[in-house]
């Protein structure tokens, strides 16, 4: 059975890419990168490798913080381990409450991040070198969710690598399948308006009950119950 926390990191990479504040700008983004627009001859392919070296770009980063933390907190003892449980999970509970506006947070509401003001002659060089900063960087849009996502690694720091290349990949898929089918997915974000309406209210919701599963460590008895439920049905 796949570890369920797995699956919980790279959902969080689809959820940090439909955020209502990053979504629309997406194929904008991805044309900006490319020096090219969406209508040109030849664009998608351009825009689709330009998102390639992109997705690379922060992967890298997210890899080398898994392995940071994998190499830092894989020998601590089980009750340390206990205690960094219930940390994340009060940090995941606050992350939650945020989105759904119950309390300020006021560091989540300024931008950090590693501005990148040149751009290479190499479009890839540029793009790869923007993903790097987008992953070392903190926008209100993500950072809620990407933090939850730090807060789980560290809970499970034997997963830590894993854990953050699953959600880089849950973040990267879309980003390439954006910028392999840029005009459908103009279409497709263009008709999401309803939907992302609710969106904020659907994930503190769903980040509130993952904090409690790991503040009690229940998360992969949780998991476990599901497992045999689908065994016996």
């Amino acid at each position: 059975m796949v570890e369920p926390t797995i699956i919980v990191a790279f959902i969080a990479g689809v959820v940090s890419f439909v955020s209502p504040c990053v979504l629309p700008l997406i194929p904008g983004f991805l044309a900006y990168l490319s020096g090219t627009s969406t209508g040109q001859q030849g664009a998608r392919l351009k825009i689709f490798l330009n998102s390639v070296a992109f997705v690379l770009g922060f992967s890298v980063i997210f890899a080398l913080l898994g392995v940071l933390l994998n190499t830092v907190l894989e020998r601590v003892s089980y009750s340390v381990q206990t205690w960094l449980s219930r940390i994340g999970g009060i940090v995941i509970i606050l992350f939650a409450l945020y989105i759904l506006g119950l309390i300020k947070i006021s560091f989540l509401e300024r931008e950090h991040k590693f501005a990148v003001k040149k751009k290479f002659s190499i479009t890839y060089v540029t793009s790869f070198v923007f993903g790097a900063a987008f992953a070392v960087g903190w926008t209100p849009c993500v950072s809620a969710i990407l933090g939850s996502v730090f807060a789980l690694a560290v809970t499970k720091p034997a997963l830590g690598f894993v854990l953050l290349m699953s959600y880089a990949l849950g973040l990267g898929i879309p980003f390439l399948l954006v910028g392999l089918f840029t005009a459908q997915a103009i279409n497709l974000i263009n008709k999401s308006a309803t939907f992302l309406k609710y969106f904020n209210i659907i994930v503190g919701i769903l980040l509130l009950i993952l904090g409690i599963l790991v503040f009690t460590n229940k998360l992969n008895v949780v998991a476990n119950w599901f497992f045999a439920y689908s065994l016996l049905s």
